[in-house]
């Protein structure tokens, strides 16, 4: 029979443990998110580094989930790394699609200074005309913003495509919105951040 020492014992309860816990994190409020994904045929593998709840003034408003290639608690890896990363929104509630842009514009100011956002109106203007055709997030539908070196930013709502966004300055920024100094929210940050 083969013996086991204490060290042995308590490595294999740990990584059991690990393993466990990473199974359970891709579920939060009843929202799975599996724990891989792509963003195209042939695509490098993302893996689900974190997920949050985002909520305003106690109302659940989202699911949050982050996607990259290497898992990661910098904020500054996310928003600054050259890899493919997808950042997913399930919605809880429904918003039109200016009460969404309007949040997301609102993340923006909050990271970034006047001469900043100044720079960046020509995205937030094609970002705004994308959410427009949509009219409404409504509960349940899943929106995709996923950055594709070499291309972009791209928008996907429900499985559609809604354009692209040429360039990695406009991602960084839209990062900024739930990684920056000042996140929509603090909570989903860390959460996403697999804390």
């Amino acid at each position: 029979m083969k013996k086991y020492n204490l060290k042995q014992l308590l490595t294999s309860f740990f990584l059991a443990a690990g393993i466990a816990q990473g199974a359970a994190a891709a579920e939060l409020e009843g929202v799975k998110m599996p724990d891989t994904t792509r963003l195209a045929d042939g695509g490098p593998e993302l893996v689900l580094n974190g997920m949050g709840l985002r909520t305003r003034f106690f109302f659940r408003v989202y699911v949050g989930a982050l996607y990259l290639t290497k898992k990661t608690t910098a904020a500054n890896v996310v928003i600054n790394g050259d890899g493919a990363k997808r950042v997913a929104l399930r919605m809880l509630r429904e918003l039109s699609a200016e009460q969404f842009v309007s949040a997301l514009e609102d993340g923006l100011k909050n990271n970034h200074s006047a001469d900043e956002l100044v720079k960046l109106d020509s995205w937030i203007k094609k970002l705004r005309a994308m959410f427009d055709e949509i009219k409404t997030a409504k509960a349940g539908d899943v929106i995709f913003i996923d950055y594709l070196p070499g291309t972009g930013t791209r928008i996907t709502v429900n499985g559609t495509i809604k354009g692209v966004l040429p360039g990695e300055t406009f991602n960084r920024a839209l990062l900024r919105i739930w990684f920056g100094e000042n996140p929509a929210d603090s909570d989903l940050k860390q959460g996403m951040l697999g804390g």
